[in-house]
């Protein structure tokens, strides 16, 4: 291991793990319920949505949570989040069973081959397949088994690992942060937000057009810069050493797509089409939205020839490496039974709105936006963040007479686009701990990307308010 590499595991190992950090959040809202004054506000039900009654906070008597209480509330959160908590769970093994297919590497390695010899379409078209992949099924973790063929694609075409882990990572990512139909963040986020999931599609699509398109010219030009001049490459000394032609060898790897391949690919299509169908034209939620995921899954199983074991076990790797977030999920909620039970959630609640509510009206969103994304160093975990922030957001939004729905987007764009560069990120740190980058040459590389799209954010924020995506 090189010496930045070592450096880099030392560093990392000062990173607090995520559920000790939850935990210490969870005692940190224990001892503040004995120091922030106990209040509430009266809440109502109206078309079917709780509603926060504006100004009608007061403070009331002190409900200190003791140390057992503290401990209860894991248990208790977990219960509180069991139905998101088994949907990503189901959805992860339902994911686990397609993957298991080799569907997706097939069909990555027919694309490769097809480009072959027209290397200027190869980082649009890989981005942008991974993208489609990283706004429906929400790919992160998972884009890691497919740095390393990227690298060698990259390397043999005259880049290097740099841009090789970008086309794959980014790609990933800039669908990530677009979520149009991605379960494990907008559709639990909506879902406690009380919206219906993968609502405000059409405008999550165009911000999704935008990111991507800066992300792929991005890339294209760190590459163009690198193949002209390899020198000028934030990883030239490291590529120096990296000799010997593996890319042939690397595209030979992946499976011949096949009839069965296109199968799977057509069960996920047709699905998706029909969860997209349900939910705006049959009020599906997350119990339907498990079902349909289970069937798609196990249809790829049988049509893939994995055979009744064989999806199963794929089903059940699915759900090992999904269950981080899932977990995470309760852990997360259990925040929020403390402060519920301390009766100090709507004091927060109500200093937010009176810290943020001092903004223009176009900038509260841009103040919980910047409140998200300070957040998300603390809890990578986007289906944790959702179930740990969401339910603060969403009163806060009703009493700021925001949209519910850019509360979300708030959320959701606060969450996803930093975690390409926070250290805390285990997609990050996978990803480049396969393709040998040190994470310091990385951020010299991203920071101007990260920033770029922050502030496409920001922009899509604002506008969402001015037109008033509901």
């Amino acid at each position: 291991m090189s010496k930045e590499g070592t450096e880099t595991g030392k560093k990392k190992r000062w990173i607090p793990h995520t559920y000790a950090i939850l935990l210490g959040i969870m005692v940190l809202a224990a001892a503040l319920s004995y120091i922030i004054p106990a209040g509430e506000f009266e809440r109502i039900e109206e078309d079917g949505r709780t509603i926060v009654v504006q100004g009608s906070y007061e403070q009331i008597e002190q409900h200190p949570v003791g140390p057992f209480d503290l401990f209860k509330a894991i248990p208790e959160g977990m219960s509180a989040a069991s139905q998101i908590v088994f949907y990503i769970f189901l959805v992860g093994g339902a994911f686990g069973i397609i993957r298991a297919t080799g569907a997706i590497e097939a069909g990555i390695g027919r694309v490769v081959h097809k480009l072959e010899n027209k290397e200027k379409l190869l980082i649009p078209v890989t981005m942008f397949l991974f993208s489609v992949l990283g706004a429906t099924i929400g790919m992160s973790e998972e884009s890691i088994i497919f740095v390393p063929i990227g690298i060698a694609v990259a390397r043999a075409l005259g880049f290097d690992a740099i841009t090789g882990t970008a086309m794959v990572a980014m790609g990933a990512a800039a669908g990530f942060a677009g979520g149009m139909m991605n379960p494990f963040t907008v559709g639990i986020a909506q879902s406690i937000a009380e919206l219906t999931i993968f609502s405000g599609i059409l405008f999550r699509s165009c911000v999704y057009v935008v990111i991507l398109g800066f992300g792929i010219w991005y890339v294209m030009r760190y590459a163009d810069k690198v193949k002209k001049d390899p020198a000028k490459g934030v990883m030239y000394d490291i590529e120096m050493k990296v000799k010997g032609d593996n890319a042939d060898r690397a595209a030979d790897e992946f499976q011949q797509f096949n009839w069965r391949h296109a199968m799977v690919f057509l069960f996920l299509v047709a699905g998706l089409s029909i969860n997209v169908y349900g939910v705006f034209q049959w009020d599906w939620f997350l119990t339907e939205l498990t079902a349909s995921f289970l069937i798609i899954g196990f249809a790829a199983g049988i049509v893939g020839k994995l055979g009744i074991n064989g999806t199963f076990d794929a089903f059940v790797d699915g759900m090992k490496v999904i269950a981080f977030g899932a977990i995470i999920v309760g852990f997360a909620r259990a925040i929020l039974v403390i402060m519920e039970q301390g009766f100090i959630i709507d004091t927060v609640i109500n200093a937010l709105a009176s810290m943020i509510g001092s903004l223009p009206a176009s900038l509260n969103a841009v103040g919980m936006y910047f409140t998200q994304v300070v957040i998300n160093f603390f809890i990578p975990s986007g289906s944790g963040q959702a179930a740990t922030t969401m339910p603060i957001m969403t009163p806060l939004a009703d009493l700021l007479g925001m949209e519910r729905q850019v509360a979300v987007l708030a959320y959701q764009y606060g969450d996803a686009i930093t975690n390409s560069i926070i250290p805390t990120s285990a997609s990050l740190m996978g990803y480049l701990a396969v393709a040998g980058i040190p994470y310091e040459r990385w951020v010299k590389f991203i920071w101007k990307l990260i920033l770029g799209w922050l502030i496409i954010a920001l922009i899509a924020l604002v506008v969402a308010v001015m037109i008033g995506v509901s």
